[in-house]
């Protein structure tokens, strides 16, 4: 039986302060023996949407203590800016709450960052229900996406993660072929060159 070599991913889950987050990263690097952390620190416990204030704090102390830090934090742009300031080279903004399944709620903000940080690691984290949304945020150019309950709470696992395994793959692919610009007119998909003038008068 073969095995895989996988690079674990602690998570600061359950902290509700920088302090409380910077403690556990601490020990989950003893205990795994790596450097990299999934930084989350909830501000609020209806909606677990990250606190971005503790997040950006215990993410300038992380980094200088030579962590490789996965901040989750919402969709907006200027936290963004202040977590990649502090050193963060991976972004990970959240579609919609965790476990909502309601996918990507502000897709124009997600954009927004990607546009703004054309070369930075983008992981949509939090959200995602569907292989639709799944793809749906490959072709926006983000690098990847989390996942838990769209999985776990399928009827068949194993068929639902083969089958964003798929939806990943053709949004990343729609994204490097280069999606077409919406119009807010009609225009022909077959051209009129060639067609018999009879047509072309209609």
């Amino acid at each position: 039986m073969g095995y895989y070599k996988i690079h674990v991913l602690p998570n600061t889950a359950g902290s509700h302060s920088a302090k409380e987050a910077i403690t556990t990263a601490q020990m989950a690097r003893e205990v795994f023996g790596t450097n990299w952390i999934k930084l989350e620190v909830i501000g609020d416990q209806y909606n677990l949407q990250p606190d971005p204030f503790e997040t950006v704090k215990a993410a300038e102390v992380l980094i200088k203590e030579g962590f490789e830090v996965f901040p989750y934090t919402t969709d907006d742009l200027v936290v963004a800016k202040r977590l990649v300031d502090v050193g963060c080279k991976i972004i990970m903004p959240w579609g919609s709450m965790i476990g909502s399944g309601k996918g990507l709620m502000n897709p124009d903000n997600l954009i927004a960052i990607r546009k703004q940080f054309p070369g930075l690691q983008l992981v949509v984290d939090a959200g995602i229900g569907k292989p639709s949304h799944a793809t749906q945020a490959m072709e926006l150019g983000y690098d990847g996406i989390l996942l838990n309950s769209a999985i776990a709470l399928a009827q068949d696992p194993v068929k639902m993660a083969d089958a964003f395994r798929v939806a990943v793959d053709a949004g990343r692919l729609g994204y490097e072929a280069g999606v077409m610009q919406e119009r807010e007119f009609a225009s022909p998909s077959t051209p009129t060159v060639g067609t018999p003038f009879w047509h072309q008068f209609d």
